[in-house]
């Protein structure tokens, strides 16, 4: 390293410092300039260069190079002979030049040693093996694929005459002919085959320099292949799967265009080929929409589409499901059920979730929506009744979900996983609901089975019972129903022996038992022991605010109920359902949207107004002026209600298509009233079934 004196602290002198104060080959040893402001000098201070006014305080044998940018001759001419011979004097221009000079080749140095590390890193990177070597056989270059093939590490490889390493590499070859040889086999010592290519090195004189060996071990190239080969033979399988099913299948690309169809999409939908591929995805519908296309514009799958397909307009199912590589839509595939295949299966189905539906609870307390304080206090009362063993009673209107807490009490309770029995207790006659409740032993009436019959509670034993319409059972039940919540007992119809059981009962009704007591239609007794635990479900007329959330899940429902992609309301629709007083509760609800997505077109993704035109005739109806009824002289108040009571059960009986069951549960009244009342009014000829 030079040690360098500065005489002269201008600008100059400044820019000089600012170029060696980093250097590696000069050090300053100090700068001097009589002016102490000069910049050259705060810069020296600034970097902790000693500085002075006079350059001969500082000329000693330790200096190896003085530059003097003074500009002033006279300074020049005298450090010039004040100097020791082996110091030089380089005037500021000279200096500078110089010092531009050495940044330039450091620069250029680590310019070059970056770019030969890049070189380096990048062919050691590389899963090829890589050897060069030079115009007398010795390597000059062996990478780590190299090294690890060979089982010889770089640093005893290089330098070395390739032979030595590679004892049948044929690259000295290359060098005498100055040939590229491509895709040699050959074998190396240590066993491994590879593949190689050699290529000899030529400069732009035409002059061999050198030569190349890129070379691949082959079992990756076996083991490749053996991928690609278990690739087709997947690809076979799966062709051969798809050409084999009993379901159709048809899949379209990205565009909607029709790709691949199966014979059984030929069978069903009476399609050749010809007819579908390359064509749009709506070339098979015959009604409906084309599902496939939807897919495409949600990327979302589809499923239970109801539609017709062909020329034979064929009704099928269809479930059709987005195909996403990496993130990317290629297009989407399709399976058609045949519907009149699995009809009868359908059947059996129905059958047996009439038998299961007696048997397990469906709900939990998260299928309630409860937005309003009236259904948040209900639900956490129920929450508190699943924790305990007592019985539960439900209380509200009908239509207002009492059996939904039945079953997410039964669900949240530590019964859950025994048997859930439903029963109606206004469903059944009279006669049969006791023998249906307690069971009956073999000849206790004509027709009896023999060995006598397990009744509801016997079945329900260790899990729970939902006794609704409890309030229309008959004296005679009530009492028996008294004796089982007060000995955990039961005696089977015909029988004397009592048996044992353990059953959470859950009860529910609509009617007002304290004024069934007062009217000596319901005992006391067996009142205060259903009401140890009491949950009033409030109307929905009291809990409006939930309304777009039911119908958000009404509608998902009915949808799959249905087969439709109904996807919500309009705020005029939804605007005139928060209006309405809704006498049907949650039930009315959702016969009023079941009704307008019957009635909606397949085109139709919102319910609106016009769709839900029964309502506005309802409200009309229960919300009519009492000055709106003709009242004859000759009519007295009696005749008067019974005439609105039978446009009401008429009315009513309408809506529900005659279903006596549902028009009871609306109307609030037990079946067997309704049917007394339909026989009173004369309403049975009126063509209701």
């Amino acid at each position: 390293m030079q040690n360098v004196l500065l005489v002269g602290g201008g600008k100059r002198g400044a820019a000089i410092l600012k170029m060696l104060k980093d250097s590696t080959f000069f050090k300053i040893n100090a700068v001097i300039d009589p002016n102490n402001s000069a910049e050259g000098i705060q810069l020296a201070e600034k970097n902790k260069i000693p500085t002075g006014d006079n350059w001969r305080n500082f000329l000693n044998d330790s200096i190896d190079i003085i530059i003097e940018v003074t500009g002033d001759q006279t300074v020049y001419q005298e450090i010039l002979e004040l100097r020791s011979k082996h110091m030089v004097l380089i005037p500021g221009s000279v200096a500078y030049l110089l010092a531009t000079l050495m940044d330039e080749k450091e620069e250029l140095i680590t310019q070059l040693k970056n770019e030969t590390y890049q070189h380096h890193l990048i062919l050691n990177s590389t899963d090829e093996a890589m050897v060069v070597i030079d115009t007398e056989g010795k390597i000059i270059f062996f990478n780590k694929s190299a090294a690890r093939m060979t089982e010889v590490p770089a640093s005893k490889a290089i330098g070395k005459h390739v032979l030595e390493v590679i004892p049948k590499s044929q690259l000295p070859r290359i060098i005498a002919t100055r040939k590229t040889e491509i895709n040699q086999e050959t074998i190396l010592d240590n066993g491994t085959k590879i593949i190689t290519t050699r290529i000899p090195m030529i400069d732009e004189k035409n002059k061999i320099i050198g030569a190349i060996a890129v070379f691949k071990d082959i079992t990756e190239v076996v083991n490749l292949a053996e991928e690609i080969t278990n690739l087709k033979d997947i690809q076979t399988m799966l062709e051969a799967i798809i050409q084999s099913s009993d379901d159709a299948i048809s899949v379209v690309d990205e565009n909607g265009k029709g790709i691949l169809i199966n014979p059984a999409y030929t069978r069903i939908t009476g399609l050749s080929r010809e007819q579908v591929i390359g064509k749009p995805a709506t070339a098979d519908i015959s009604e409906g929409e084309s599902i496939h296309l939807k897919v495409l514009q949600t990327r979302r799958a589809i499923r239970g589409t109801k539609m017709r397909v062909g020329p034979g307009k064929k009704e099928v199912i269809v479930n059709v499901a987005p195909i996403i590589v990496d993130g990317i839509l290629k297009g989407s595939v399709g399976v058609i059920h045949d519907v009149s295949e699995i009809q009868s299966l359908t059947k059996e189905l129905d059958r047996a979730r009439q038998i299961i539906r007696n048997l397990e609870a469906k709900y939990t307390f998260e299928d309630i929506i409860s937005n309003s304080e009236e259904m948040n206090i209900a639900v956490e009362q129920a929450k508190l009744g699943a924790k305990t063993p007592a019985t539960v009673l439900l209380r509200g209107e009908s239509g207002t979900g009492k059996e939904l807490f039945a079953h997410a009490i039964h669900n949240a309770s530590d019964r859950k996983y025994n048997k859930f029995i439903r029963v109606n207790c206004a469903a059944i006659s009279e006669s049969l609901l006791e023998s249906e409740l307690f069971g009956y032993e073999e000849g206790a009436f004509s027709g009896a089975k023999r060995g006598g019959k397990r009744g509801f509670f016997e079945e329900a034993n260790n899990g729970s019972i939902f006794l609704d319409e409890i309030g229309e059972l008959s004296a005679n039940t009530q009492a028996k129903l008294l004796r089982v919540l007060q000995e955990n007992e039961i005696v089977r119809v015909g029988g004397t022996k009592p048996i044992p059981i353990n059953v959470r009962i859950i009860a529910a009704t609509h009617v007002n038992l304290e004024k069934a007591i007062a009217d000596r239609t319901f005992r006391e007794d067996l009142y205060y022991r259903l009401n140890r635990m009491p949950i009033q479900i409030p109307p929905l007329r009291r809990r409006k605010e939930e309304i777009p959330l039911l119908c958000e899940k009404l509608i998902l429902k009915l949808n799959q109920d249905y087969g439709r992609n109904v996807e919500g309301i309009t705020q005029k629709a939804m605007s005139e359902l928060m209006e309405y007083n809704w006498p049907g509760n949650v039930r009315e609800l959702e016969n009023i949207l079941g009704r307008a997505i019957i009635y909606m077109g397949y085109n139709e993704k919102q319910i609106d107004l016009q769709h839900i035109a029964v309502l506005t005739d309802n409200k009309h109806f229960l919300n009519a002026s009492p000055h709106s009824i003709k009242i004859a002289p000759d009519q007295d108040l009696t005749t008067l209600v019974e005439r609105y009571e039978r446009n009401v059960i008429k009315q009513t009986l309408e809506q529900n298509k005659g279903n006596k069951t549902a028009t009871a549960k609306q109307l609030g009244v037990s079946i067997r009233n309704l049917y007394y009342k339909i026989e009173k009014y004369n309403l049975a000829n009126n063509n209701m079934q």
